[in-house]
């Protein structure tokens, strides 16, 4: 009985946590790796809150600062330019200060990669100075905001377009330029439809753009919400290249699978 009784105070215990909130940024990749996390938590018998497909990078930088979600996955190039807005801030040191854990490093870098149609005779991002009077960018809202985006990109290159970009939802643009909307957009190196649409990456033959490499942000409480929380987290490190990230978001964006079932899939060959 004394057994049981003790049992029965270790459940409530455990109940009484509250569960560990994993965020996302809106895009495919970014909910995927939400997704990842969440899964591997409640995999360790954690209890998880999704809030997957919050917002651009300052939504999901507040909310990891206020206590509004426990962890999600950041670019080192964004966190130091968009965030800290220093290109060699020491991301660790910076993020520590806030009583926030900067890692693990999940394997893969996720630069910022300038595209257009496959047909267009352009091989690098300075023979844009060849179409800079014709061609239509198209960005998502954050791209055309932040310091590391299109304005500096711009100066980097000695650019001046004549039509000013237009802005959408950042999972519209591929759409838009494979229909001819529009000429250029920003996406990222390791998305799946790159390929599935034949689109183009311009070689960045400047290095104007920083590495990203993706890497967990963690609230350093979160062993309070789960006992071994942030080990979990740690044995995700160096787990995902750039063409496994690159499948997983094809199997997401082009085949229009599940998100659950392609983070279940890749975790079920990492075990």
């Amino acid at each position: 009985m004394k057994k049981l009784f003790v049992l029965a105070l270790l459940l409530s215990a455990c109940s009484e946590h509250e569960p560990v909130r994993i965020g996302s940024k809106n895009f495919t990749e970014s909910v995927i790796l939400g997704e990842i996390l969440a899964q591997k938590l409640e995999a360790a018998r954690c209890s998880v809150d999704r809030k997957l497909d919050m917002g651009g990078t300052f939504v999901c930088d507040k909310a990891i600062r206020s206590g509004a979600i426990d962890a999600y996955v950041e670019y080192s190039g964004t966190a130091a330019e968009a965030i800290l807005k220093k290109r060699n801030a020491d991301v660790v040191g910076a993020y520590a200060k806030d009583h926030l854990h900067w890692g693990p490093a999940l394997g893969f870098n996720n630069t910022f990669a300038m595209i257009v149609r496959r047909d267009a005779s352009l091989a690098k991002i300075s023979d844009l100075q060849r179409v800079q009077n014709e061609f239509q960018p198209g960005f998502g809202y954050e791209f055309v905001a932040r310091p590391d985006g299109w304005n500096g990109l711009l100066n980097a290159y000695g650019l001046q377009f004549a039509k000013p970009p237009k802005t959408m939802d950042l999972g519209l643009t591929y759409k838009a330029l494979a229909s001819n909307q529009i000429d250029l957009i920003a996406g990222n190196s390791t998305d799946g439809l790159i390929q599935s649409l034949g689109l183009k990456v311009l070689e960045d033959d400047r290095h104007y753009f920083p590495r990203y490499d993706a890497a967990v942000v963690r609230a350093n409480g979160i062993d309070v919400k789960c006992p071994g929380a942030s080990a979990i987290l740690d044995s995700l490190q160096n787990t995902i290249d750039d063409a496994a990230m690159r499948q997983m978001n094809f199997e997401v964006d082009g085949k229009k699978r599940a998100v659950a079932d392609v983070a279940r899939e890749f975790l079920r060959a990492h075990r």
